[in-house]
């Protein structure tokens, strides 16, 4: 996968599923964004969403990011339409940081569905 948008981080777990390195049920994929289901999910439909190049948050990130971090958010409005939760609504967050609940160092967008929050 070598194109100018492509940089992995050498032991990142993102970085090894964009590469393909690690499996994952892949529910979305363009040129910049990279999109799987969560191994621990927290609701119905929870995809992470992460942009193919290695950013490590949205602290972290330039301008150069600015385009694969817009298309992970169309991607979440594409994958939430394609599950049928466009119209009835969804949740897409991104943690930063350790202490903002960021568990891999690499940015990623949540996008929740499929349950009511009280």
């Amino acid at each position: 996968m070598a194109n100018r948008y492509y940089t992995q981080v050498t032991g990142c777990l993102f970085c090894r599923i964009v590469a393909r390195e690690t499996p994952a049920d892949v529910e979305y994929e363009d040129d910049l964004v990279l999109a799987f289901k969560d191994i621990y999910p927290k609701a119905p439909i929870h995809v992470l969403i992460v942009p193919k190049h290695h950013v490590t948050s949205i602290q972290t990130m330039t301008a150069a990011d600015v385009e694969a971090i817009g298309r992970c958010l169309l991607a979440a409005r594409t994958i939430a339409e394609r599950v049928g939760y466009g119209e009835r609504g969804y949740r897409v967050s991104v943690n930063c940081g350790e202490e903002g609940g960021q568990v891999v160092p690499h940015v990623h967008f949540h996008l929740l569905a499929g349950r009511r929050r009280a």
